[in-house]
């Protein structure tokens, strides 16, 4: 049977913008297509995506992508250093995969090495994007920065009580800090992204407040003076995701974070991205997608530059 007119031209249409889209997803490094790269080459080299990586007991990515360590750049006063924790949404969990676009002067710190920046980042979970390599790029082009050092250390689904002593947590965000210090850094800037978790087991707005000072003490206890930025993070959506069918932006742990900041501690406002980010900037109801990714690096870079 001969395909008529009209069917033919839609099949081409289809065709086509199923191709566009294929280029421009690769071109950008959009979702889906970082998980069917690496598929593809997880085939060509008969094995699975994620042989390709390797994870320590945590689930922290600790190697992958043919990283190769470069020369730590000197910390001056045109530096910063920022220590990234948190859950999926600080992790390599987004839908868009950034690379530095100023080659060593953004770089990855791990375990006493740096690396070139690029999605993902070692020191956090997740093999998909992240948002903290575009930070590093538009603290450059900015001028703020002359260099920018990345190190992350996220864990997907965390709860705030995991990362202050006594939680499992606790050495991995510790660890990194003093690793940093033997490196000669000294951190210019905690950013903290969590919350989701702790709005789906329903945490008490005390209990968060009071987990997440003693989680400041520890980092306090090992010499980080710096400001600790507190993001507003608690919108995750469906089962899939560990998260709720609904979200109330008026809950106990917005609530929480919202109140923490307290100039004499150091305790400063982060981003808001239950309030920045609409549907269509969370690719799966919970996590960024690549629009998504874009605010929410712009909004902590305009947060950064304007910071005293």
């Amino acid at each position: 049977m001969q395909m008529s007119p009209v069917r033919l031209l839609l099949a081409i249409l289809v065709l086509t913008a199923t191709y566009l889209f294929g280029a421009y997803s690769a071109r950008q490094q959009l979702f889906p297509f970082p998980f069917l790269q690496a598929l593809k080459a997880g085939v060509a080299g008969r094995t699975a995506p994620e042989d390709l990586y390797t994870f320590d007991q945590t689930g922290r990515l600790v190697s992958g992508d043919q990283k190769k360590a470069v020369t730590c750049p000197e910390q001056t006063s045109r530096t910063a250093v920022l220590l990234l924790i948190g859950q999926s949404n600080a992790g390599n969990h987004g839908g868009q995969r950034f690379r530095s676009e100023h080659g060593e002067k953004v770089v990855n710190f791990f375990d006493g090495r740096c690396y070139v920046a690029a999605s993902p980042l070692l020191g956090s979970d997740g093999i998909g994007g992240e948002y903290w390599t575009q930070l590093g790029n538009l603290l450059l082009e900015r001028g703020s920065f002359d260099q920018v050092v990345l190190a992350p250390v996220s864990i997907s689904g965390s709860e705030v009580s995991r990362w202050g002593p006594g939680g499992d947590l606790n050495a991995i965000m510790t660890d990194t800090a003093s690793h940093l210090q033997r490196q000669g850094y000294l951190v210019t800037h905690v950013l903290w992204v969590q919350g989701e978790i702790d709005y789906v087991k329903g945490t008490s707005e005390k209990d968060y407040r009071d987990r997440f000072l003693s989680l400041v003490n520890s980092l306090r206890s090992y010499n980080v003076a710096a400001p600790v930025y507190i993001g507003i993070a608690t919108k995750c959506l469906g089962a899939t995701n560990g998260g709720t069918r609904s979200h109330s932006p008026d809950n106990a742990v917005a609530r929480a974070q919202l109140a923490l900041p307290e100039p004499g501690a150091n305790l400063r406002s982060g981003v808001n991205s239950d309030a920045l980010l609409d549907d269509l900037d969370r690719y799966d109801d919970c996590h960024f997608g690549s629009s998504g990714e874009q605010k929410v690096a712009k909004a902590w870079a305009d947060l950064l530059s304007n910071a005293p």
